[in-house]
């Protein structure tokens, strides 16, 4: 025969269940990524320092490119990422060797000082020395005729100004990434450009220039801008003494002496890397979100672009600990980035042909994220919505123009893959880009843990968004 249980035994189990569904209900919900991402546990930061300490400047293609690809391997695998490897392609490496200027009459000798761009001519150990031609702006150059530039040494100068969208790289930019193959159709023995910076520190900013095919490089490099505004008073006063009006008879045009050794080491190896927080649903396409390992030699590239891979990986981390999103999130760590894009190029190459659901980078320096942009399909537009309403409270709007994409990512966004840009404050970037003042120390921890917190946010509601969404 059961037993029933005693009325007094049926209320102390009833009273035991409640308690314990009442301590259930009050326990707090487990953190979000963005609740991980707000507790400011510097990951970001912790990345951004160690490679910058560990290894420091990461010249594409030269064996500190490799050993960031290493260190980046380690790390990545240590923080629990899945599939991280290195996909090695070839390119054509170039590294600086001596590097002088000076102006040497009409007035005193003075010394400049410059620094090559990436793919510059050498001028030999002996260097080269030649009249100074002129031009106010690109464009100026540009509608020259050959007999204004032939045998000379060109100087574009330009002025440009500081900015929180960066604009005004594009436009003066042209100084730098095409002005020595103007030059060098015209006749021109080398040129010089003010630097495509806004300080008025005497630190010259890096490189690349680039030569059409068939176009012989010429030496090329960059002058701080006060040394750009030393050579425009000289330049200045020049013109004076040489006006036919009052010219002396030993008056002399502004000149130059040049001394730039790069060398060309050929075809080596450089590599993207490559990691991944696997998502719940293998059919659905993933998130990719970018940043490039290189750097310039001439600082330890802090901002650019150790925090950049700081940001991305410190978000995908978050969200990976967080619980198990539906979309895969893909890291790319680009190689040889600052040289030529040749890891985004590769890796579209190799991946071109995947679906993607969107594409994302971080390469514009660690201050605070103010604005994002969105390049998406129509079916999307909810999913705007609710990035834009998740990014409010960290002082981010929402732009009226289409996201671009980074560098990294711009061949699969030309393709057709949607795009999200979260927009960093650029009013101090380009004082420090492409320069030795390229270092940690102009890291702001604050600025980067917004970064953070933004980037998580976005990149939480990217992984578990549906196909009618992102298709």
């Amino acid at each position: 025969m059961k037993t029933m249980p005693s009325f007094t035994r049926l209320a102390g189990i009833a009273t035991l269940l409640l308690t314990t569904a009442g301590a259930s209900a009050s326990l707090p919900p487990p953190p979000t990524a963005v609740d991980l991402a707000q507790r400011g546990d510097d990951i970001a930061w912790s990345i951004t320092e160690d490679l910058t300490t560990e290894i420091g400047p990461r010249m594409a293609g030269t064996e500190a490119e490799a050993a960031a690809r290493r260190w980046a391997v380690a790390r990545l695998q240590s923080m629990g990422f899945a599939n991280v490897r290195e996909e090695q392609f070839d390119m054509p490496v170039w590294v600086r060797g001596a590097e002088e200027a000076s102006l040497i009459g009409p007035f005193l000798p003075q010394k400049l000082a410059i620094a090559a761009l990436g793919n510059s001519a050498s001028t030999g150990p002996k260097g080269i020395e030649g009249e100074i031609a002129y031009f106010a702006t690109y464009d100026e150059l540009v509608a020259a005729p050959s007999g204004q530039v032939k045998g000379k040494i060109v100087f574009i100068d330009h002025q440009m100004k500081a900015a929180q969208d960066g604009s005004g790289y594009g436009q003066y930019g042209r100084a730098r990434f095409t002005g020595a193959n103007v030059a060098a159709k015209k006749g021109a023995v080398a040129v010089v450009i003010r630097s495509i910076g806004t300080d008025s520190h005497r630190v010259p900013h890096t490189g690349g220039t680039n030569f059409e095919a068939g176009v012989t490089p010429i030496p090329a490099g960059a002058l701080s801008n006060p040394d750009a505004d030393q050579l425009v008073r000289q330049w200045q006063r020049a013109q004076r003494l040489t006006n036919p009006a009052t010219a002396k008879d030993d008056a002399e045009p502004l000149r130059m002496k040049l001394v730039l050794t790069p060398r060309n080491l050929g075809t080596k190896h450089s590599g993207n890397v490559i990691a991944e927080v696997a998502g719940s649903d293998p059919a659905a396409s993933p998130v990719i979100i970018a940043c490039h390992l290189d750097s310039w030699d001439q600082g330890t590239g802090a901002i650019d672009d150790a925090a950049g891979c700081g940001i991305i990986t410190a978000a995908a981390k978050h969200v990976m600990a967080a619980g198990q999103s539906r979309r895969t999130i893909r890291l790319l760590w680009a190689g040889a980035e600052e040289v030529g894009v040749f890891g985004g190029k590769a890796y579209f190459e190799a991946h071109g042909k995947e679906k993607h659901a969107v594409a994302m980078e971080s390469d514009f320096g660690a201050d605070r994220i103010w604005r994002v942009d969105f390049k998406l399909p129509d079916s999307a537009k909810e999913l705007s919505h609710r990035i834009a309403l998740a990014v409010a409270p960290f002082g981010v709007t929402m732009g009226q123009h289409p996201a671009g994409g980074g560098a990294d990512v711009g061949a699969l966004i030309a393709a057709g893959v949607p795009a999200i840009d979260l927009q960093q404050d650029g009013t101090r970037y380009f004082d420090l880009h492409h320069t030795p003042d390229d270092t940690l120390d102009k890291v702001d921890p604050a600025q980067l843990r917004q970064n953070v917190v933004v980037w998580t946010a976005v990149l939480a509601i990217l992984a578990n968004s549906s196909d009618a969404e992102l298709p």
